[in-house]
């Protein structure tokens, strides 16, 4: 079933990626197209998102996700994304880098289900749709160049997982609020990069750390 909602031309798509200095082809804009009716048919039985109208959908989640791979050299390589949900960063990301290796982790049956179809509807290759709590999870995902959340609460925990030796993540990504952003840099194990403000949004942040090993005797 699919919403009555417009849909988004490809004309509003360029411009608002424009607006995140971002590029994407025909094909990938078809597929934000495609993946935005979807979202919306199942937001009408499950809760994905709070928000319903497709062109916030478009800035909130797929250009503010998506504006990962300006801050970060996303060019290949092994992403898991941590508490999908409705697939917001890792498909966003998959579709503009197809060349990733994405893992979507989401305990959440019903969520999950959405982002299994969404990977079907869209033809995605090296997508794993994981049902499981993050913590549960190590060699099946490792070694991860990049660990990525949009909606986290505990942040200290995940940390400790994505830098332990089992997960091995070499870079995280963070979409943080202003308030956040300090308390978050003081977590040891990581070393952060300049907050990175997050276009047309007035107190979002990107943050992105690298690992620090921990110093052997």
């Amino acid at each position: 079933m699919l919403t009555n909602a417009p849909s988004l031309s490809a004309e509003t798509i360029n411009k608002a990626l424009r607006e995140f200095r971002l590029e994407a082809g025909g094909q990938q804009i078809a597929a934000i197209q495609r993946y935005v009716a979807v979202l919306l048919a199942w937001n009408e039985k499950i809760n994905l998102t709070a928000i319903r109208d497709p062109l916030e959908i478009l800035y909130r989640h797929f250009c503010e996700s998506m504006y990962a791979a300006v801050a970060v050299p996303l060019a290949g390589g092994r992403l898991a994304d941590v508490g999908s949900g409705g697939g917001f960063p890792g498909l966003a990301l998959k579709i503009l880098r197809p060349d990733l290796q994405v893992f979507l982790i989401e305990s959440n049956v019903k969520k999950a289900t959405f982002l299994a179809e969404v990977v079907r509807e869209l033809e995605l290759a090296d997508v794993r749709v994981l049902v499981s709590r993050y913590e549960e999870l190590g060699e099946e995902i490792a070694p991860l160049d990049y660990v990525c959340s949009r909606a986290l609460g505990e942040v200290g925990k995940f940390l400790g997982w994505a830098g332990s030796a089992r997960v091995a993540a070499s870079q995280v990504i963070l979409w943080a609020g202003g308030r956040d952003v300090e308390e978050i840099k003081k977590i040891q194990g990581w070393s952060w990069r300049q907050p990175i403000p997050v276009p047309q949004s007035l107190q979002r942040f990107l943050l992105v750390g690298s690992h620090e090993p921990a110093p052997t005797d």
